[in-house]
């Protein structure tokens, strides 16, 4: 498991009950996660020093449930990077911060790459990556189909001074966008993908990953430089394993060009416990 702890902002206090205890920053939220099936430890007192419940409900979504005043939204940081945290109606945040560990790494690849690089941010959400992307020196073309999120990332590359770097916002269709980067001959060094189990583009077009994936990862190898530096795909996709996550890797950029291919779960640690909480699955390609 890929674990991300190096976290000082957040923190997984404890978990039980199908709930979490967390930390961001000077907040603490307890939020559902399905994958939490065993019982909450009665005797730890830390549950009752929540700031903010989020209660499902039986018929779906959810709310919230205030037990002090919070600020509107507040800013947490991860080394240098700086995201802001708002709750929304469905019990997010706006930053997963088990990806601190696809953040940390493709720093890294970009900082050692010794060339400019230009990445794709595909389903970019909030911009956890493309934040990290910049910070690193690259080009950054951040893609998602949601004003909001896509609103959200500027205000995230703004929180990290990053505002004279090169990148290109995109509110669109992720299919549609590839395909005319394809007609244009546009190329990426490295592309990032965190596509949703289900979603629908601005214009009502259908995404379900277990028939989408495959084909739209092939797609996206056409606007792969000939020296590519990596490309990486998250999924929250319950029940798929990693090992699909290599495969599908496999079977298109690596027939193509020499590499590691990697591939597990993502993690968080459970301060109380000292166990590790499962939070999704990554594949990775990398140049060697």
């Amino acid at each position: 498991m890929y674990i991300a702890d190096q976290w000082k902002d957040y923190e997984i206090i404890d978990t039980g009950d199908g709930d979490k205890l967390e930390r961001w920053g000077d907040v603490v939220l307890r939020r559902p996660d399905p994958q939490i099936i065993w019982p909450v430890d009665t005797k730890v007192k830390d549950w009752q020093k929540a700031d903010a419940h989020y209660h499902r409900s039986s018929s779906g979504g959810g709310n919230w449930q205030f037990n002090k005043a919070l600020p509107e939204s507040w800013t947490i940081q991860y080394g240098e990077l700086r995201f802001q945290i708002r709750p929304t109606n469905f019990k997010h945040t706006g930053l997963f911060p088990e990806q601190a560990v696809n953040w940390s790494w493709m720093m890294d690849k970009i900082r050692q790459a010794g060339r400019p690089i230009r990445v794709l941010n595909l389903f970019a959400y909030t911009g956890g990556a493309t934040v990290a992307a910049a910070a690193a020196g690259a080009e950054v073309c951040h893609v998602d189909a949601a004003k909001g999120m896509v609103q959200w990332a500027k205000e995230n590359i703004k929180l990290s001074g990053l505002e004279d770097r090169p990148v290109r916002f995109i509110t669109d269709d992720v299919f549609k966008f590839v395909q005319r980067e394809q007609r244009r001959g546009k190329q990426y060094d490295a592309i990032i993908m965190d596509p949703p189990s289900y979603g629908r583009g601005p214009g009502g077009e259908m995404w379900k990953l277990e028939q989408s994936l495959y084909p739209f990862l092939a797609s996206c190898q056409s606007i792969l430089s000939d020296n590519p530096l990596f490309m990486l795909i998250n999924s929250y996709t319950t029940g798929l394993s990693p090992t699909v996550l290599h495969n599908m890797l496999h079977l298109t950029i690596g027939q193509r060009h020499k590499g590691k291919i990697s591939s597990g779960e993502i993690g968080l640690p459970i301060t109380r416990s000292g166990l590790h909480l499962p939070c999704g699955i990554l594949g990775r390609w990398e140049s060697m």
